[in-house]
């Protein structure tokens, strides 16, 4: 079946067993009721309609499974082991590596509730894409849903008085300058002095400086110190100043800036070109650039806290947001501009402060090394790119990363390239909110290829490739603390492609979680990169580890994809996987789809007391291999049978499909002992579907 050719379902005359048909009913009387009153997201709709639907019926097939099965009871106390686990871990020092420091209540909420928190997942990346459809009431409305995963005080969205004026929209730009620098100060204010120059001295070269793998850190002590002195700030306040900034990104706004006159010809330092305006604020100086093309040096512009400029190809010179200048904004709107530096906090980054950049129009250049392109270490750092095919390349905490704060990084329009290295493209750390959303265009992204992975040492299991921690990951710090949330959007349109190395795309690690989502085209999910990262032959064999919704150490992760023909490859553990008492989970809503990661615990798995799926509706799908939906008996973590052991679901809705298994189509399939299912179900406009095999059996690889 072709995708978007007709609903998922049962079809008439389906022989099931009289256990299949008890435990099942539900399911295939449902769903069209369930499909028909799939909510729509507002203001915008975003992606599949029909995916709330289909996400409820997934989590009645998998609680149908169990129950024919008999092994609910199984389930339970996993769901009850997790919860234990959670609770006796909620405080700075356990005595183990697992700690309860940074940890936010939406994830502990998701970890406790494993059989609806996909359903949750799905909801909240497509409403938090809808609203970043709309202008600058969408990124209102998409931090106020933000406010609610980080453990904020809730807020309802503000509405907009209209700018209709050049002066009004000056006055904005002071009154948004004011109300950033009072809220970051009390965001501060929990703190003495000298623990905020601990942060400010210690922040970068502890977390992103020293680093070259992404799991821990080298001074775990240092790193603990640091995330309890994080934990002190006012997260509602930095988020109100993140809350400031929004009217400036109105598209009448910016409009009216645009149209300001040109009435002098001032001289600034650090700026080569045309200066038509300085003006001097209690908030800090404001200086206007004209419409030719400007180098703006702005490190040798202490004292500025905004830069307009109405024109031209301009190159922008580092820029960096810290305790020295707390809050910087640059908008630029025209031109075909270059940003370019070395230092940490730029681009719409900050280190302890509070940065926005705005780009109106051009094909731009991003080009930086750390903590850039919508990033923060403590702190708000957002960077929109509202049109042009746009170029981001980056080495670490970059492109949409956060810790202690937010960072997002927005672009409209374009088809647009993002090259990064290691935690990025969407990276949520230690209380962090990271968000990447390309909103339309044919899209490149890259992530990793330059730092060896710290597998290749595992004493139990070494394989080759690089670190990634890319791509909608939500990681916390190993044997330091909890992780935050991660987020990668893609609006669709055309065909994108997804190159990721070692724990990426959509997932979770130490106790974080991760969403990865496509809205629509025929994409291509590479699993390892094909070149290192500076464009030469990769050094290691091609080789990926944890990607593609992946959970891994109480943590979750999820990848959606809303349409297309897509192609979802890596080596091991990936699609849709989870290991240490974690969830993952790819649900695919349509298209004819192909699964070729092929390594061992691959395709719809759960290991280590762990729930793992792969969902797929609509459209002839390809599995290649043999992994799908197997899940081992054996659980060497956790205590059995007190942490209900091991979760494995494929199910597949729709379509003629290809399973390496050897499953038939429209059959209920036991893969292990344990909780392994692969459940097959026809679109229901088939006449004469296959008969399904009553669920006695099990399928092996070769049978």
């Amino acid at each position: 079946m072709k995708r978007g050719s007709g609903l998922c379902g049962f079809a008439g005359g389906t022989r099931l067993s009289a256990v299949m048909v008890l435990g099942l009913a539900v399911v295939a009387g449902e769903w069209t009721v369930l499909l028909a009153q799939s909510p729509r997201s507002d203001p915008k709709p975003a992606g599949e309609p029909l995916a709330p639907g289909m996400m409820t019926l997934l989590k009645q097939e998998m609680a149908a499974g169990l129950k024919t099965r008999q092994i609910e009871g199984n389930f339970s106390r996993f769901r009850s082991y997790a919860g234990y686990k959670l609770d006796s871990t909620n405080r700075p020092h356990t005595g183990s590596e697992v700690n309860g420091l940074c940890r936010l209540g939406w994830y502990d909420h998701l970890l406790r509730n494993p059989m609806t928190a996909p359903i949750e997942a799905e909801q909240f990346t497509r409403e938090l894409h809808g609203a970043l459809l709309g202008n600058h009431e969408g990124l209102e409305a998409a931090l106020c849903v933000a406010r609610t995963k980080m453990d904020c005080q809730p807020r309802q969205p503000r509405e907009f008085a209209a700018v209709t004026s050049p002066q009004e929209a000056l006055e904005a730009v002071k009154q948004a300058l004011t109300v950033a620098q009072v809220s970051h100060r009390d965001a501060l204010s929990p703190l003495v002095r000298s623990e905020i120059e601990e942060l400010a001295r210690s922040l970068y070269p502890v977390l992103t400086g020293e680093s070259r793998v992404g799991h821990t850190l080298s001074r775990l002590g240092t790193g603990r110190r640091l995330c309890t002195l994080l934990e002190k700030l006012d997260r509602s306040a930095l988020h109100s100043a993140a809350e400031a900034l929004v009217p400036l990104t109105s598209p009448e706004l910016l409009d009216e800036l645009g149209s300001l006159d040109e009435e002098d010809d001032v001289t600034v330092e650090g700026v080569a070109g045309t200066i038509v305006r300085h003006l001097v604020t209690p908030a800090g100086d404001i200086v206007i650039g004209g419409r030719g093309k400007n180098t703006y040096q702005l490190d040798k512009m202490p004292q500025v806290s905004a830069v307009i400029d109405l024109g031209g190809d301009d190159v922008y010179q580092e820029g960096t947001v810290s305790l020295a200048r707390p809050v910087l904004i640059v908008i630029d709107l025209e031109g075909n501009d270059v940003y370019r530096g070395s230092k940490p906090g730029i681009q719409g980054s900050a280190v302890l402060g509070i940065s926005m950049l705005l780009d109106r129009e051009g094909n731009d250049v991003y080009e930086a090394q750390d903590v850039a392109q919508g990033s923060c270490l403590g702190g708000v750092g957002i960077l929109i790119d509202y049109a042009g095919d746009d170029s981001y390349r980056g080495v670490r905490r970059v492109q949409g990363q956060a810790v202690a704060g937010v960072g997002i990084l927005l672009d409209r329009a374009g088809d647009d390239r993002y090259r990064a290295a290691l935690w990025a493209q969407g990276m949520g750390g230690p209380l962090g909110f990271g968000l990447l959303d390309d909103l339309d265009g044919k899209d490149y992204y890259y992530g990793g290829g330059r730092y060896i992975n710290s597998y290749r040492d595992d004493p139990e299991n070494p394989t080759p490739g690089y670190e990634g921690w890319s791509q909608g990951v939500g990681g916390g710090l190993r044997a330091v603390s909890n992780g935050g949330i991660g987020v990668i959007l893609d609006g669709g349109g055309d065909d994108d492609v997804y190159e990721f190395d070692y724990l990426s795309h959509g997932g979770g690690y130490w106790l974080g979680v991760g969403f990865a989502r496509d809205f629509g085209g025929n994409d291509r999910r590479l699993g390892a990169t094909l070149k290192a990262y500076d464009g030469g032959p990769r050094t290691e064999r091609l080789y990926q580890r944890f990607g593609t919704g992946f959970g891994c150490h109480y943590a979750l992760g999820f990848c959606f994809d809303d349409q297309g023909d897509d192609l979802y490859k890596g080596t091991i553990m990936g699609l849709g996987f989870a290991w240490d008492c974690s969830v993952g989970a790819l649900c695919d809503f349509g298209g004819n789809d192909r699964y070729e990661s092929t390594g061992t615990t691959t395709q719809g798995t759960g290991a280590q007391a762990s729930l793992g799926i792969l969902y797929d509706c609509n459209g002839d799908d390809v599995y290649v291999g043999y992994g799908q939906g197997t899940a081992s008996s054996s659980v060497s973590y956790h205590p059995l049978p007190s942490c209900g052991g091991n979760f494995s679901f494929v199910v597949d809705y729709g379509g003629t499909d290809t399973y390496g298994c050897r499953a038939k189509n429209n059959s209920f399939n036991r893969r292990s002992s344990a909780g392994g299912f692969l459940i097959d179900r026809p679109a229901r406009e088939s006449e004469e579907p296959e008969t399904a095999e009553p669920p006695t059996g099990e399928i092996t690889a070769g049978s």
